[in-house]
């Protein structure tokens, strides 16, 4: 069973359609205990990091993902969900993430001619190989809705990168757990491709 966590942010019922799209079922619960039981589990999230990190740990499903990532379950976080395995978040002050992955969330650097949030579809750079996006196109394309990156302390943790005044991390992980600043749900059939990989994981 895939899972996906509901803590309130996300849009989780178009991460569901979409695996619904590759032909595989996923169960939306906030359930700690149903979590556990899944085979592979889903962090996705939208809104601000100090809200979303204290509604995972006042309903305890922070243990159930990280207890998933622990027993090599395949793990996906999108947007939010990436940022919320980091250690520490600079959005709105200064908050603890899951720490799973080592390095900081910091805002994007107010530039000349930069927009942010950056909005809008931009192309991925592999920088290794993953199970996740095995059988894409070079430079594929995907949507992004984001103020906010991650700095991955470990260059081993970096998978794909994309560019908005610069260079930033656009997909990263380790072993079982692996995680997009984009959302695949809104990158057409790009996106799909991932679930369907993450689906086969």
């Amino acid at each position: 069973m895939i899972a996906i966590i509901d803590y309130g942010m996300g849009n989780l019922r178009s991460v569901q359609k979409a695996f619904e799209a590759v032909g595989t079922s996923a169960t939306i619960s906030g359930d700690p205990h149903i979590i556990a039981r899944a085979s592979k589990v889903i962090l996705p999230g939208v809104g601000a990091f100090a809200d979303a990190i204290a509604e995972l740990r006042k309903t305890g499903l922070d243990t159930a993902f990280t207890d998933a990532v622990k027993a090599g379950k395949p793990c996906l976080g999108v947007c939010l969900g990436l940022q919320l395995l980091f250690e520490i978040s600079e959005e709105d002050g200064r908050h603890q993430g899951l720490g799973l992955l080592k390095g900081r969330i910091v805002r994007f650097r107010s530039q000349p001619g930069l927009k942010v949030p950056h909005m809008g579809w931009n192309t991925l750079e592999m920088r290794k190989e993953s199970p996740l996006l095995a059988g894409l196109p070079s430079e594929p394309s995907v949507y992004f809705v984001h103020s906010y990156y991650a700095q991955p302390e470990d260059p081993a943790d970096l998978i794909a990168e994309s560019d908005h005044g610069g260079p930033f991390a656009a997909v990263v992980g380790r072993d079982n757990l692996i995680a997009t600043q984009f959302h695949p749900e809104k990158s057409q059939a790009i996106g799909l491709a991932m679930y369907a990989n993450f689906a086969r994981m």
